[in-house]
């Protein structure tokens, strides 16, 4: 109990919970870190010395320099302490704003994997046709931002890079094309973000709309291959090799 006690004492500045935020997605230097405060640099090293002590934040010492990213569970195992009930996401109604919006709803399922490269390259490994084919092992075409692959079974991906924010964010929009969906039209959003973790890996996740239960199991496993094969195949590409040894594309009639 002394330990949550002190967690939500860490919290009660908001400096220190501007921080958190900072640190929630990407490792950063304690030098970046204050570099976004008006404040000196002792000041923040006070406050990144309060979160440490509380456990809201891990600390990685590389030369000189040190490194601080948010701990996840500490911060998850808080929140039930925090949030007010029922009243946090009661929605306002009879706003003048709302009157000329339209709201839709869709499902995302959400997939991660700790891959064994930096940011930087796992990105390039998502962007670059090259690299994409070794760890994939299949032949990746990117042209003009469109993706083109076919996977040893016979499906067809067909995607566009909407957005690329390198190296940490990319929007996807994908579908697998086959005589039924011939033309673009119909491709489900796919949001990919990337976050620094140990020395030389990262974590992906992937966030993919889906409009049904039929497309959240279908795109389970799909994603689940190819975070699977980038996970294992990405520092086998970066050197040069395959990634994985594909079987004969079987072409579907």
């Amino acid at each position: 109990m002394e330990d949550v006690q002190r967690r939500i004492d860490a919290l009660t500045s908001p400096i220190r919970r501007e921080i958190l935020w900072q640190v929630w997605g990407n490792e950063l230097a304690a030098g970046e870190i204050a570099a976004s405060f008006a404040l000196s640099a002792p000041t923040i090293s006070s406050h990144l010395r309060v979160l440490k002590e509380a456990g809201l934040v891990t600390a990685r010492a590389q030369g000189t320099f040190r490194y601080y990213r948010a701990n996840h569970d500490a911060l998850r195992e808080l929140q039930p302490l925090l949030a007010t009930p029922g009243d946090r996401w009661e929605p306002a109604d009879a706003l003048p704003e709302i009157a000329g919006t339209s709201v839709s709803r869709r499902t995302a399922v959400v997939v991660r994997a700790d891959v064994p490269a930096s940011v930087e390259d796992t990105f390039r490994g998502l962007t670059d046709a090259s690299l994409f084919s070794r760890w994939l092992g299949v032949p990746v075409a990117i042209t003009n931002g469109v993706l083109a692959a076919e996977m040893e079974w016979g499906t067809n991906v067909r995607g566009r890079y909407v957005h690329l924010i390198g190296p940490h964010f990319i929007h996807f929009a994908w579908d697998a094309a086959d005589d039924r969906t011939p033309a673009p039209g119909s491709e489900l959003p796919a949001y990919v973000h990337l976050a620094a973790g140990g020395r030389r890996s990262c974590t992906v996740e992937v966030a993919q709309l889906v409009d049904d239960d039929e497309q959240a199991a279908f795109m389970d496993v799909a994603w689940g291959v190819v975070l699977g094969r980038l996970r294992e195949g990405i520092a086998r590409a970066l050197r040069g090799e395959g990634g994985r040894r594909a079987r004969r594309p079987k072409r579907s009639s």
